[in-house]
């Protein structure tokens, strides 16, 4: 048996995460506009959202970087899978008490199981078959989180947005039992997607306990700390890189819904179809981008992304009409292998520290948490949605200085990864 074939099970199955997570991180643009309807939020509370999704990746991620250490990547992978699922479960209890908050601690639930999970697969990914293409590999087992991003806003559309939502205004006119009775009808809208959801991962989690999965033999660690992995300099940028690149994303996903009926003027039934094409986009970018690493080193390719990428949220702040959207849609696009490629980049040639230095990445991923909450503050402040898309543009600024910064480090495996 080649080696190839012996990891190949080890390979789907690791794919399937990818989608997985990606599902439901892609049902936030979904979620945020319509809690927001539910329970008249401003755009900083809606952010929130956000927040309590991505903080736990800076809470849970070297605890979870210890967990694969002392027990291996499967241990991690499985105890991911739980607390993911429970956290989908706690969404029917947070519907029926309408309680904002309790949404907000089921999120929170189920992003440190994704902690946990993401902290395992990315790494585990890299380093499942021929190290030099572990860029590659990377891109396209994230290419399935790209397929997530275009099905879970079509579908998370379907069932959970209304049609006709009230505005704030006549919300505020219901009498108080009216307006308990409205806001209990909108939140009850989630409990069946995440109730189904939370079924299927746990099938996944009992597939993964009784599945033989390979266990990569690395290097001691002789004892180093967690933070020893910061001595490279690749590690070093990705951590930096990979906040500033979550924080963009999430901006542009997550708010994307209520920048086409804020900014655009469409309806929020329709502007679901917006994200669904982001989505759709994300994914083409993933697969094309995998694609062109054939021929292209990986760190060129992401400078070139973050190049269009900043060029194009140039038209989302100062472009009009649904010009701004489609210009949305399209970074989506070039948004879509910096993330697996700033991982891939960050933890090559560093033997011993991988997993620490994964823990370490991963946890940058708290930029998800803080930069969504400052361009609502901004939008808030300044009364001007566009505007606040100065964070975004700042983002992609910071992704382009790390590729240009560590233009020398993966030329060589695009020159083998043939």
């Amino acid at each position: 048996m080649t080696q190839n074939k012996k990891y190949t099970l080890a390979i789907v199955l690791i794919t399937s995460l990818f989608f997985f997570w990606g599902f439901i991180h892609n049902l936030d643009p979904i979620l945020i506009p319509h809690l927001r309807n539910a329970f008249s939020l401003t755009h900083f509370q809606a952010s929130l959202v956000d927040s309590a999704v991505f903080i736990a990746y800076f809470l849970l991620a070297i605890p979870a970087g210890i967990i694969m250490k002392r027990f291996g990547y499967k241990v991690g992978i499985v105890v991911g899978l739980v607390l993911f699922a429970i956290g989908c479960f706690l969404f029917v209890p947070a519907a029926n008490t309408i309680n904002y908050y309790f949404f907000l601690g089921a999120l929170f639930v189920v992003a440190c199981g994704l902690t946990i999970l993401e902290t395992a697969a990315n790494p585990y990914m890299t380093v499942l078959g021929d190290p030099t293409k572990a860029t590659r590999r990377l891109n396209f087992a994230q290419s399935f989180n790209g397929l997530a991003a275009f099905l879970a806003p079509t579908l998370g559309g379907k069932f959970i947005l209304t049609n006709e939502p009230k505005t704030a205004d006549e919300i505020a006119a219901l009498s108080e039992q009216a307006r308990l009775s409205y806001i209990q009808t909108e939140t009850a809208s989630v409990k069946g997607p995440y109730l189904i959801l939370g079924l299927i991962i746990l099938a996944v989690t009992l597939l993964f306990v009784f599945t033989k999965l390979p266990e990569i033999k690395e290097e001691k660690d002789a004892g180093r700390g967690v933070l020893h992995p910061l001595r490279h300099k690749n590690v070093r940028w990705a951590v930096l890189a990979q906040f500033f690149y979550i924080g963009a994303q999430v901006c542009v996903l997550s708010f994307l819904v209520m920048f086409a009926t804020d900014v655009a003027g469409i309806a929020p039934t329709e502007a679901s179809y917006y994200s669904s094409a982001a989505g759709l986009a994300f994914m083409l970018g993933r697969f094309i981008g995998t694609f062109f690493m054939r021929y292209i080193a990986p760190i060129r390719l992401l400078l070139l992304y973050a190049v269009f990428a900043t060029l194009l949220t140039f038209v989302v702040i100062y472009g009009t009409g649904v010009a701004t959207l489609y210009a949305l849609v399209a970074i989506a696009f070039f948004m879509s292998i910096m993330f697996p490629t700033i991982f891939a980049v960050g933890v090559e040639g560093i033997g011993a520290d991988t997993k620490s230095a994964s823990s370490l990445i991963v946890m940058s991923i708290v930029g998800g948490a803080v930069l969504p909450p400052l361009l609502g503050l901004l939008s808030d402040f300044t009364g001007s949605f566009q505007i606040a898309y100065y964070v975004v543009l700042i983002c992609f600024v910071v992704v382009g200085l790390f590729a240009w910064n560590n233009r020398k480090t993966a030329i060589s495996e695009a020159a083998t990864g043939h």
